[in-house]
């Protein structure tokens, strides 16, 4: 099983495949990999100690940051991250990103940004449009018309426990104005907003 690979600068974490989402964008929905990094298919879900032990075969001198995102919703694993997150902290001084869809406040329904702290450095947030109508049809999340609020409402609460809160959506899927609508929803909440490229 892939549990770490590499993007650019980055280790990324694959601990899951679970998502509420089945979004319409979603790249594995198209391929099984990143970045020639082999299947990132699990056959099943690794236990921490499995995912801790893989970060002994990665020279992390190379790398700027650990990310959590593979071919899942990282926070469906929420406690078990934050255990491997808490050696990573512990073991590396490497700065720990998680890119999330934002709903973990619905999965485990309590406010979960208060559990990041300490241990995360950035979460980056799929905001992908400034339409709730549209933000259900393109993620096609199992949580329904809440979800958009939820997203939005854990984006303004975890900043108050990590360093930095990025909201991005994907450049060429956006007119101009939904753009600028966006930015505007991220200033509004104190946020970054981030247009990142289409791959």
């Amino acid at each position: 099983m892939v549990i770490l690979y590499e993007v650019h600068n980055g280790l990324y974490v694959n601990m899951t495949n679970k998502c509420p989402c089945a979004c319409e964008f979603c790249l594995r929905q198209t391929k099984d990999e990143m970045n020639n990094s082999g299947s990132l298919w699990l056959e099943r879900e690794p236990t921490v100690e499995e995912v801790i032990n893989e970060f002994s075969k990665f020279d992390m001198s190379k790398y700027d940051e650990v990310v959590f995102c593979g071919f899942g919703e990282p926070t469906e694993r929420l406690e078990d991250l934050l255990k491997v997150a808490e050696f990573i902290k512990k073991t590396y001084d490497i700065p720990i990103r998680i890119n999330t869809n934002g709903l973990s406040d619905l999965i485990y329904r309590k406010d979960t940004a208060p559990m990041f702290e300490g241990l995360i450095d950035t979460v980056s947030i799929s905001l992908n449009t400034p339409n709730p109508d549209r933000y259900l049809e393109l993620t096609r999340n199992k949580f329904g018309k809440e979800s958009f609020d939820a997203m939005l409402n854990f984006a303004k609460n975890v900043k108050n426990y990590v360093k930095k809160v990025v909201l991005t959506t994907v450049s060429t899927t956006l007119t101009a104005e939904e753009e600028a609508q966006c930015g505007e929803i991220c200033r509004n909440l104190g946020v970054d907003y981030r247009i990142r490229p289409f791959e």
